[in-house]
């Protein structure tokens, strides 16, 4: 896995929603290299582990990339408190899994929990109006990107928890009427383990490949600290592998989820 270690220049923060931050950061060798599905690592200031964030939009002619993350702790605190025209130190792009993307004529639908929504952004943009995308929030105030969901055509479903804003449900309900209503290539998934799990049961039980991205605390990013292992099925038997290095993003029916 070929990853670059630099500092590159914040050139423009917006908030999208009370903690929640987009950042575009000019850094044209990891843009020129990262695939939609990878992500990044980013030091902030005082902490030694690096803060792993995904790629939210990646512009290769303009050497930008996008990311929007969630204050979750002291460190991603330090992170939304940087300016426009302060440098961050980022490792990336890391993951050897990334999406497979389909031809944009094929029918995808992609599905969206709260903070695991950002990295979904590019496939929505890819498939335009052969996307369904539902994406599921706590309620209005935590909603974000439903314009760049919708901006090339895709067909944009918002639940939220408690009805605040679109429907009221989870993203699992509106994701089994959109299979019983009609074709479907390939399903994309990325948000809390329990959504993930039903999801891929989902596809499972309408014979849809799924692909899925895995959200799992990390130390060093790159394979090396064993502390993102999960399990995997492939062949017949089980392995652990590490999200970061083989994943994040893996196939469905190989993830095996919590007994």
């Amino acid at each position: 896995m070929k990853y670059t270690v630099n500092t590159y220049k914040l050139i423009q923060k917006t908030q999208l929603a009370k903690g929640i931050f987009d950042f575009c950061i000019y850094c044209p060798e990891i843009a020129e290299t990262a695939v939609c599905g990878q992500f990044i690592n980013v030091k902030a200031e005082g902490f030694f582990l690096r803060r792993p964030i995904s790629i939210c939009g990646i512009d290769r002619r303009n050497g930008t990339l996008r990311i929007v993350f969630e204050v979750r702790g002291k460190g991603t605190l330090a992170l939304s408190k940087l300016n426009t025209g302060d440098m961050m130190d980022i490792t990336g792009p890391l993951g050897g899994g990334h999406f497979t993307m389909l031809s944009p004529d094929k029918k995808a639908v992609i599905v969206g929990g709260g903070i695991g929504n950002p990295p979904l952004v590019p496939l929505a943009l890819h498939y335009g109006k052969n996307a369904t995308v539902i994406s599921g929030f706590r309620n209005e105030s935590a909603v974000i990107l439903q314009s760049d969901f919708a901006k090339n055509g895709a067909d944009v479903i918002l639940c939220t928890d408690d009805g605040s804003a679109g429907r009221k449900g989870f993203v699992t309900d509106a994701l089994a009427e959109r299979l019983d209503a009609g074709e479907c290539d390939i399903i994309y998934a990325c948000g809390p383990m329990v959504m993930l799990e039903r999801i891929a049961k989902a596809a499972k039980l309408h014979g849809i490949p799924c692909e899925i991205s895995l959200e799992e605390r990390m130390g060093c990013g790159v394979g090396g600290c064993l502390v993102c292992a999960c399990r995997i099925s492939r062949n017949g038997s089980e392995e652990y592998l590490h999200v970061c290095k083989d994943g994040p993003v893996f196939n469905a029916n190989e993830v095996i989820f919590n007994d």
